[in-house]
């Protein structure tokens, strides 16, 4: 079954869409913990809130998030013990590999559209062998905007010169479909990543939902 008729290129989000960095954002977040003579907090806990980096890490850890008065020198702490240990658990989902693998044999070319900073995506991006084929790489901080803004996805567009419309943008956050929709390209949910138990994929708007990542070779047509 073809979905996605006409598409030359196809746009991931990071986390949670290609990587799980879920054990790596939590050991930061604990760290900070431990250093206050603080119980270090499950995992789990922290799972479903890794789509929103330091945000939701904080947030599980302390209890704190925008606006208070201590978040923004707590956030800079985290993303000192995050850097620490950037590479420490992080692995790709599996069947990445392979539905990259074969994105490249079909010719489509794929890049990564996160609001990850480039401090951390650009030794991430160097140290795994699975972005070796990567046309382009947007971070959080390459453009003036973040995602659910299109900035970010309309700059990765312009650099594989391909248009909006011949792009699919994949992500596990309702922000990224949002980003998507607004960039003029086609989107997919990818449920896999980092959904917490409130998420109701079925009201964002995606064009198809993804369960694995190899999922999405059926929408594309592809073996």
């Amino acid at each position: 079954m073809t979905v996605f008729a006409g598409v030359r290129a196809v746009l991931f989000d990071l986390d949670g869409t290609l990587i799980d960095s879920a054990p790596d954002l939590a050991g930061a977040a604990n760290a900070m913990r431990i250093s206050r003579q603080l119980s270090p907090i499950p995992p789990d806990r922290y799972r479903a809130h890794s789509g929103s980096g330091a945000r939701g890490m904080l947030r599980v850890a302390f209890d704190t998030g925008p606006g208070d008065h201590a978040f923004e020198d707590l956030k800079q702490e985290f993303f000192d013990h995050y850097q620490d240990r950037l590479l420490q658990q992080t692995r790709p989902f599996e069947g990445v590999d392979r539905l990259l693998g074969a994105l490249v044999e079909q010719g489509l070319f794929w890049g990564v559209v996160t609001n990850k900073g480039e401090r951390f995506t650009r030794p991430l991006i160097q140290s795994m062998p699975l972005f070796a084929g990567v046309a382009t790489v947007v971070s959080g901080d390459t453009t003036p905007h973040t995602k659910p803004h299109p900035a970010p996805l309309l700059e990765a567009a312009r650099r594989i010169g391909v248009p909006p419309a011949d792009c699919l943008y994949v992500g596990d956050d309702i922000r990224d479909i949002q980003a998507g929709r607004a960039a003029g390209m086609r989107t997919v949910a990818a449920i896999y990543g980092y959904l917490g138990p409130e998420a109701d994929v079925s009201t964002w708007g995606a064009d198809e939902i993804i369960e694995v990542p190899l999922g999405l070779l059926k929408w594309l047509g592809l073996p």
